[in-house]
């Protein structure tokens, strides 16, 4: 059987206060709480965040999995430093500072202060993904394809966002690495952050200033993982843009393949608001001399732009058009949408070229897939990600995708309403559940809208179908926080006045919770099976409500 994939994401606290453990401690240490400032991420080696007076008593945990856990959300946050990079009102005239320009090496900052060097990583013959959306995908194919073959190794997976467990980003042969290995490299790379800082003579040293911010610390354990376990093809995700990522310090010795998938625009404060100046970034993880895959056809736009940095860069660019658009293995693949085709076909450009480099060669073309790998892809799946699960307690089916761009919304509403299509429309009740906290909400409403319409209106003989019998809009948090929501919710009070726009006759409420949302939609479904009916349930919009939703309607789920 091939092994499965199963990427996701979930959310912890960081310390645990004296307060809550009735046993006194046997052993204590003073920290100093730490508030972030709003100052560029660049700085953010030479100027520590700014210190509250008031000192904050923890109790020293055990080196377990939830210490680990806490202390790696003890670190700042993906968020924070993105929104480093979003525009202030500012009456001042000054030039605005690059602030991605000490991203690299700031990374490699980190990286020697972890006791590694990128020459330490050349045994980790990487395939490099970047692009807007897609990467998880050909990451996921990339990596099943691989398995396939002895020539490989061991795989090595390193990927983001996750949709429950943070263990899903780092892989060994397709799957999370376990609790106890997760443990044992997160507090070895804790005590080098340490030592290293110990020894440069900083303060703080126990606490998160002595370490990168979230995501770095996760990509350099990534990298101690594999060169500890001994992994020999490592598929690396890109977390935002590409050149200024904190992947890109891979050296050229190591990289076999470069992807960059569909472009888009988003991470506009970080990667600029059009398609061109966001395809330079992706295409920064080119290297001199190395096959760069391009899916094609793209914005032309874009297209220049990536020709034009595969030249400065020096690398091989091969622009790779969709070749499985009418084979037979796409109705037998689990990972379904309309670019699954393209993201297949790059995929496997990739690998091929990957392989070959490693001695094994293999060949695909007018007569198809050879065998092996058109059975890999097809038993790709990723957690999130065009998945269906079916709740037979409470007859209910959750259709879920932690789409959260204009055209990734676009495609997941293709998909649902060719879900919604195979079964009698008209004996099913339908209900979405959404959020969307960081971007245009009610732009991206409005695209599952119209794409939802133009689905329903080619599969239904009701040209005048409404698009969801029920919308519920909630935060992203599984549960309140001592009885109160995390926040406001004028995000979703906002949502429900865009879907009453968008098609009256749709039921539109908000919720402060997940676990809330999910009760109604529960009950909902309880009603309409009263009366004779299914339920089925779109859920997307983010990785993170995704995530929170599968935590409460999947039993199995393991953190």
């Amino acid at each position: 059987m091939p092994k499965a994939l199963l990427p996701s994401r979930a959310r912890f606290h960081s310390f645990v206060p004296l307060s809550q453990f009735s046993q006194p401690p046997v052993l204590t240490f003073t920290i100093t709480a730490i508030s972030v400032t709003q100052r560029p991420f660049s700085s953010l080696r030479q100027e520590r965040p700014r210190q509250q007076e008031t000192p904050v008593k923890y109790l020293r945990m055990e080196r377990d999995y939830q210490t680990a856990l806490r202390l790696l959300n003890s670190l700042q946050s993906n968020f924070a430093v993105t929104s480093l990079f979003k525009p202030e009102p500012s009456a001042s005239n000054e030039p605005k500072r690059d602030l991605n320009a000490q991203a690299i090496p700031e990374m490699l900052h980190w990286l020697r202060r972890a006791g590694y060097t990128p020459e330490d990583l050349i045994p980790l013959k990487t395939i490099h993904i970047a692009g807007t959306k897609g990467k998880g995908s050909v990451t996921a194919f990339c990596t099943s394809m691989l398995l396939r073959f002895p020539a490989a190794g061991l795989v090595g997976t390193y990927t983001s966002p996750h949709i429950v467990s943070v263990r899903e980003r780092i892989m060994l042969d397709g799957k999370p690495i376990s609790r106890e290995l997760f443990t044992k490299y997160f507090f070895e790379l804790w005590d080098k952050f340490e030592a290293s800082a110990l020894e440069a003579g900083e303060r703080d040293v126990e606490g998160p200033a002595s370490k990168p911010f979230y995501f770095r610390y996760l990509t350099i354990m990534a990298w101690h993982v594999f060169l500890r376990e001994g992994v020999k093809s490592m598929v690396m995700e890109c977390g935002i843009g590409g050149e200024y990522d904190a992947t890109n310090v891979i050296p050229r010795q190591a990289v076999t393949a470069a992807v960059v998938t569909k472009l888009g625009i988003d991470h506009v404060a970080m990667l600029g608001d059009t398609v061109d100046k966001i395809a330079w970034h992706k295409s920064g993880i080119f290297r001199p001399g190395v096959k760069a895959f391009l899916l094609a056809p793209q914005e032309e736009q874009a297209v220049h732009k990536v020709r034009e940095r595969a030249v400065e860069k020096g690398a091989d660019l091969i622009e790779v058009h969709d070749q499985l658009a009418n084979d037979p293995l796409l109705t037998q693949a689990r990972l379904q949408g309309p670019y699954v085709s393209h993201n297949m076909t790059l995929a496997l450009y990739a690998v091929r070229e990957h392989l070959g480099i490693l001695g094994e060669h293999i060949s695909f073309g007018q007569d198809g897939v050879p065998t092996e790998l058109a059975m890999a892809l097809q038993s790709t799946s990723l957690r999130g990600r065009s998945e269906v699960f079916v709740d037979d307690q409470n007859n209910l089916e959750w259709y879920l995708d932690g789409a959260h761009t204009h055209d990734s919304l676009e495609g997941v509403s293709q998909w649902w309403t060719t879900e919604l299509a195979k079964g009698a429309r008209d004996m099913t009740r339908t209900c979405l559940l959404f959020n969307q906290q960081e971007r245009d909400t009610g732009r991206l409403l409005t695209a599952v809208a119209n794409s939802t319409r133009h689905g329903l209106q080619e599969s239904d003989d009701r040209l005048n179908a409404h698009l969801f019998d029920l919308a519920v809009f909630s935060r992203n948090e599984l549960e309140l926080v001592d009885g109160k929501p995390a926040g406001d919710l004028l995000v979703q009070l906002e949502a429900c006045k865009t879907m009453r726009q968008l098609d009256r006759r749709t039921l539109a409420v908000s919720q402060s919770s997940v676990r809330a949302a999910v009760d109604v939609i529960r009950n909902y479904a309880t009603v309409a099976q009263g009366d004779g009916h299914a339920c089925k349930v779109l859920v997307t919009g983010s990785f993170h409500l995704v995530g929170a939703v599968l935590r409460c309607i999947d039993p199995n789920v393991e953190e």
